[in-house]
């Protein structure tokens, strides 16, 4: 079975994060340039000045600079031989210290860790970010086959099972999904706020959500929410191959749900 990767796609929605403006401006500009050139990286291993600097639309002296900036700080390194740029260590003591510090994560991870052993399958425990939602927490599946290695943590809500499960009890999820739209992304995708609304309703009646083929082809996800005081603020979800997965939801979701139930226990203990 062949997953069709479409790595142009995943990042579509990520909200880009307004610049504020006050009397240090150009302060703050600069900082919003550094964290825009970061975020060039969430879908490139490795990037040149040219590439940052067409991508951001400034001068190539301008990507360089900010290139520097950033390197003398540890967030990104050059690489000797290519002098192409790539994320830097700093960046990952910081996201370590991101997840050591979610406090969901912590409650969730040995929950998720029993969900992985009893279905075989990659367990995801992704929270909502605007349009689109995060993958706090993955563990890839015993056999080896790492459908999700090679890709980012986010995703537009309305190509994930984890999306819909979240936007069914969650109306600002919902109404940021809403406001960005539905692109396209693979052959089954949500397209229209109309397809939109049935799975919701779907997701609401039945208690789970489903996606076939629509953020991978020929891949499935099933997902449940996790509620908070009636509200979805994580969702835990099991990823691979349709054949593997749509035979089994009928077994899946009864898993899914008691460890959401348990993870819901644990996050407000």
């Amino acid at each position: 079975m062949s997953i069709v990767a479409q790595d142009q796609a995943w990042c579509a929605t990520t909200p880009k994060r307004s610049q504020g403006v006050d009397a240090h401006g150009s302060a703050l500009k600069s900082v919003g340039s550094a964290l825009d050139v970061l975020e060039c990286f969430a879908t490139d291993g490795e990037l040149g000045v040219s590439d940052i600097a067409r991508r951001l639309g400034v001068a190539k002296s301008t990507a360089h600079r900010l290139l520097q900036t950033l390197a003398s700080r540890g967030f990104v390194e050059q690489d000797a031989h290519s002098g192409q740029y790539r994320l830097g260590i700093h960046i990952y003591e910081l996201g370590e210290l991101a997840l050591a510090r979610n406090q969901l994560r912590h409650a969730a991870l040995p929950i998720l860790r029993q969900v992985a052993a009893a279905t075989g399958l990659t367990v995801n425990l992704s929270v909502p970010d605007g349009p689109d939602i995060v993958f706090v927490e993955r563990i890839e599946n015993s056999d080896g086959v790492r459908i999700l290695g090679h890709f980012g943590r986010r995703l537009p809500a309305h190509t994930t099972s984890s999306g819909k499960a979240i936007a069914a009890w969650n109306t600002g999820a919902d109404a940021a999904r809403r406001r960005a739209g539905f692109p396209p992304r693979v052959s089954r995708t949500v397209r229209t706020e109309a397809d939109w609304d049935r799975c919701l309703e779907s997701v609401r009646k039945v208690g789970y959500a489903v996606s076939h083929s629509e953020s991978f082809d020929g891949a499935s996800s099933v997902a449940v929410p996790v509620i908070v005081h009636r509200e979805a603020i994580a969702s835990i979800s099991v990823f691979g191959p349709t054949e593997a997965i749509e035979p089994k939801v009928d077994r899946i979701v009864p898993v899914l749900v008691a460890a959401s139930r348990r993870i819901a226990r644990a996050h407000t203990a």
